[in-house]
C-alpha cells in the first residue's frame, strides 16, 4: 500500500532576492498591468503564509525605492517604462552605448557589456530595465540587431605572424577588425585600409573582416581625405557608369526648351560665388520696371531637366544627398559633367534655369511675385571678394545692379530680424595649401554685405516657394485663382526649425544672470529679439565666446520634413530648400514637386518623401561630420612643428577628463587633461561650465582667456594635446 501523501507536489520556496527578481519579471513583462500579492503569489505558486506576507513587504519595498506605482490599495503597476523598444543606438568615446528613440522621452544608457555587438547607427530593439533609482537614467540591454547601419570600417592595418588586425579609425567604434592574412588584398603593415565585416561569432570579442580597398601611406592628403569619407562611409568618386551615363546627357537647349520658358537672356544678370567655386547653382538678375519698381530675378540651375527620375544618376544623387566640402576638395553629389559643366551658370553661357522672379519696390517690399522655368545668360561672374569691392566704392562691371541688389538686401535683412531671426555671425576656418595639400596657414572668412546679398535673396525664394505651396489661401486672394483650381495643401519637403527646448533656455538664463544678463523667455519674437540683443551686448566683452557658445548649444538643430512647423532660426512660417540643386538633394525633390503642382499634378506621397527627407537629414549631418574631421586634421598638421611653442587661447569646452582650449590667433583646439593638473584634484561642475579646484578653489571656466603650451600632436587621431603654460 502506497505512503499516504506520497505523491503530493512539493511546495517550491524562494530566497527574498529570488523573490524580489520574480516579481520585477512579472511587472517587466505586463508593464501596463497591475497586481496585488493574491495574484504575484498565485503566478508565483507560493501558499503558505510567511512566503505570501515576504510579497506583501517586498512590494511596499518596490514601491519605495521607486520600481513600483500603487494604484490602489495593494494594487501596483511598474513605474519605469521596462519593455521593449526600438531606436538606434549612439556610442560614446567610452564604448558604452545610447538608444535614441522616439518612444522614449529620454536616451536610453546601455552599458558596454549589454550591447552585443551593436554598432554606432544600428537599429536594435532594446529591453529597457526598471529605473533603480530615483532620478536615474533608464538602462537597457540589446536584444536583436534589427539593421545594420554600416559594415565597412577605414583604418590602419597591423600584421603580426598569424593575423593581421584593422586599427579602426573611428572613435565610435570600440572593436579592431581581425583580418586573416589571406583577406589582406595586398595590404601591407602600417597602411591605411578600408576592410568590411564578414562576420561575428557569438561570444567572440573582434570582428572578423576582410580588406575591400587599400588606401595607401598614412600622412599623404589623398590618403587621408578618403580616410575622412570612407569613415563616415561617403564616396571618394563615382562609379565608371555613373560617368558614362552623364556623359551621354545632351547640353543643346532646344528650340522646344525655349518655347515652354520665360526669357531673361536680355536682362542684367551675374552670380556671386567663392573664388574657387566651379558649381555656380544661383545667379541674380535685375532691371528697372516702368512704374519705378524692380524686377529682380533668383534664378537657379534647372538640375531635375537633365537628372531624370528613376535614372542612375537620380538613384546616386539621392544616395549623397547632399556634396561634401573638405578642406582641400568638394565631393560633388552630382557627376563633374553636370555639376560644373551643364548646369553650372557659367558667364556668357545660356542656361536653363529654375527661377523666382521678384517686383520690388524701393521699400524692399515685395509687390508681387512669379515662379516658374526660365533661359537666362548671366554677363559677369564674381567672387565675394570682387564684389565687397564694389559695395565698398570699387569699380566693376554692373556696379549699378549690384549697389541696388545691395540696399534692397540690407532692408530684407532689416525686417527679417525686426520679425525675430536670430544673428549667428559664423566664422569659418580656411587654410592656406601647398602643392601637396600640407598647410601652410590660416585664414578666417566672415560674412560681408555680399554674402549678405547673396543670402537675402536666397531666403527669399526659399520663403517664397514654400508659401506658394502650403499658404494657397494667399495665392487663392492674390492671383484670384478659385479653389477648386488649385486643390487641397500638398504634400511638400519643407526646412524646419523648431522652438528652443525651454528647460535648456531656462538653464541657459540662469548662467547668463551671474553676469549680469537675461533674456525674455516666453515662446516667440520677443525671446529672439531679446537673444539678438544679448548677443550685441556681449560682443568685445571677456564673456562673449562662453555666451555665444552657449547660445548656439541651447538652440534646435535644423532639418529637412514633409510637417511643416516653421523655421524658427530665420522667423520664417513656412520656408524650404529650392536654391541649390546642384549640390543639395532636398532642393531636386524641391523642384520636381514645384513642377508638378505647377502643372496641377496631384499631391506627392507624404510617407515616401517623409523617408527622403529623414535620409537627407543624415546625409547632410555626415557630410559635417567630415568637413569637421577634415579641419580638425589639418589643424594638428598645421601645429605639428610647433611643439613646445607657447599661444594665447580660450577655454572652449569642459569635461570631466578635460580642458578644451582654442588658440586665438589660429582657432586650432586641443586639450589640457585634468590628469597633467597637478596643483589640485578638479572637480567638473556641469551646471556651471566649470572645473573647479578641491582645495585651492581655483575655477577654470568655458570662455576663461589662458596661455597654453603645445605638448604634442597626434596625427592620425586628429587630436592635440596642450598644457597650461607655466606663468
Amino acid at each position: 500500500m502506497a505512503r499516504k501523501g506520497k505523491n503530493k507536489k512539493r511546495e517550491r520556496t524562494y530566497s527574498r532576492n529570488e523573490l524580489i527578481n520574480k516579481c520585477l519579471g512579472i511587472f517587466s513583462s505586463e508593464p501596463t498591468k497591475t497586481f496585488n500579492y493574491k495574484q504575484l503569489s498565485k503566478i508565483l505558486e507560493i501558499k503558505n503564509d510567511p512566503e505570501r506576507q515576504l510579497v506583501v513587504r517586498i512590494l511596499r519595498d518596490l514601491k519605495d525605492n521607486d520600481h513600483l506605482e500603487e494604484m490602489s490599495p495593494g494594487k501596483y503597476r511598474l513605474k519605469s517604462r521596462a519593455g521593449y523598444v526600438v531606436g538606434k543606438i549612439d556610442i560614446a568615446q567610452a564604448g558604452y552605448g545610447f538608444l535614441v528613440s522616439e518612444d522614449m522621452d529620454e536616451d536610453i544608457m546601455i552599458p558596454r557589456n549589454l550591447l552585443h555587438t551593436a554598432l554606432d547607427g544600428d537599429t536594435v530593439k532594446v529591453y529597457v530595465y526598471p529605473v533603480r533609482k530615483k532620478r536615474g537614467r533608464p538602462e537597457g540591454e540589446v536584444v536583436q540587431i534589427l539593421e545594420r547601419s554600416r559594415t565597412n570600417f577605414v583604418g590602419t592595418i597591423e600584421i603580426s605572424d598569424q593575423f593581421a588586425f584593422l586599427i579602426i579609425d573611428s572613435k565610435k567604434m570600440p572593436y579592431d577588425l581581425f583580418i586573416p592574412l589571406e583577406k589582406l588584398k595586398g595590404a601591407k603593415n602600417g597602411q591605411k585600409a578600408i576592410a568590411r565585416i564578414t562576420s561575428w561569432p557569438e561570444k567572440v570579442k573582434n570582428p572578423f573582416g576582410e580588406v575591400v580597398e587599400v588606401l595607401g601611406n598614412p600622412g599623404e592628403n589623398d590618403v587621408e581625405m578618403h580616410a575622412i569619407l570612407a569613415e563616415f562611409d561617403l564616396p571618394n568618386h563615382f562609379p565608371d557608369e555613373i560617368n558614362a551615363a552623364a556623359e551621354l546627357i545632351s547640353d543643346k537647349i532646344t528650340s522646344e526648351d525655349i518655347a515652354e520658358r520665360r526669357d531673361f537672356r536680355g536682362v542684367p544678370t551675374f552670380t556671386i560665388d567663392p573664388h574657387d567655386a566651379k558649381d555656380f547653382d544661383d545667379a541674380l538678375s535685375i532691371k528697372k520696371l516702368k512704374n519705378g519698381n524692380y524686377e529682380v530675378g533668383v534664378h537657379i540651375a534647372d538640375v531635375t531637366h537633365y537628372v531624370k527620375t528613376n535614372s542612375d544618376i537620380e538613384d546616386e544623387a539621392f544616395e549623397r544627398a547632399t556634396s561634401v566640402y573638405l578642406v582641400d576638395r568638394v565631393v560633388p553629389m552630382l557627376p563633374e559633367r553636370l555639376s560644373n559643366y551643364i548646369c553650372s551658370l557659367r558667364p556668357n553661357e545660356e542656361k536653363l534655369c529654375f527661377s523666382a522672379v521678384f517686383e520690388i519696390n524701393e521699400e524692399a517690399v515685395v509687390i508681387n511675385e512669379w515662379i516658374g522655368r526660365t533661359i537666362i545668360l548671366s554677363d559677369q561672374r564674381y567672387s565675394y571678394e570682387e564684389a565687397q569691392k564694389i559695395i565698398e566704392g570699387g569699380e566693376g562691371k554692373l556696379k549699378n545692379e549690384i549697389l541696388i541688389l545691395h540696399k534692397l538686401a540690407q532692408i530684407l535683412r532689416g525686417k527679417r530680424y525686426q520679425k525675430g531671426a536670430i544673428s549667428f555671425d559664423s566664422i569659418e576656418v580656411k587654410f592656406n595649401l601647398d602643392d601637396k595639400g600640407k598647410p601652410i596657414g590660416v585664414y578666417f572668412k566672415e560674412q560681408k554685405e555680399s554674402n549678405q546679398l547673396i543670402e537675402e535673396f536666397m531666403l527669399l525664394a526659399n520663403r517664397t516657394t514654400a508659401e506658394f505651396v502650403h499658404n494657397k489661401g494667399k495665392y487663392i486672394q492674390e492671383r484670384k485663382v478659385s479653389q477648386t483650381d488649385y486643390g487641397k495643401p500638398k504634400t511638400f519637403v519643407y526646412r524646419i526649425h523648431a522652438e528652443p527646448n525651454p528647460e535648456k533656455l531656462e538653464t541657459f538664463n540662469r548662467f547668463i544672470s551671474k553676469f549680469g544678463h537675461s533674456i525674455e523667455l516666453a515662446a516667440g519674437v520677443k525671446m529672439s529679439k531679446s537673444i539678438n540683443k544679448l548677443l550685441d551686448k556681449v560682443e568685445g566683452s571677456p564673456e562673449q565666446h562662453l555666451i555665444e557658445t552657449l547660445a548656439v548649444r541651447s538652440m534646435a538643430k535644423a532639418k529637412y520634413s514633409t510637417d511643416n512647423i516653421g523655421h524658427y532660426g530665420l522667423a520664417f512660417p513656412f520656408y524650404t530648400h529650392f536654391t541649390s540643386p546642384i549640390r543639395r538633394y532636398p532642393d531636386m525633390m524641391v523642384h520636381r514637386m514645384l513642377a508638378s503642382y505647377l502643372a496641377k499634378g496631384e499631391s506627392k506621397n507624404k510617407k515616401k518623401y517623409e523617408q527622403k527627407c529623414l535620409h537627407s537629414s543624415e546625409m547632410e549631418k555626415r557630410a559635417m561630420d567630415a568637413e569637421r574631421a577634415s579641419v580638425k586634421y589639418k589643424q594638428a598638421e598645421f601645429m605639428q612643428d610647433k611643439v613646445g611653442r607657447e599661444f594665447d587661447a580660450i577655454i572652449s569646452g569642459l569635461t570631466e577628463w578635460g580642458i578644451y582650449a582654442e588658440i586665438i590667433e589660429n582657432k586650432c583646439e586641443g586639450m589640457i587633461s585634468v590628469q597633467s593638473l597637478q596643483d589640485d584634484f578638479y572637480e567638473f561642475d556641469e551646471d556651471n561650465y566649470q572645473l573647479k579646484g578641491r582645495n585651492t578653489r581655483k575655477v577654470f571656466q568655458l570662455g576663461d582667456p589662458i596661455k597654453i603650451e603645445v605638448r604634442s600632436v597626434n596625427l592620425a587621431k586628429r587630436l592635440i594635446d596642450y598644457s597650461l603654460a607655466e606663468d
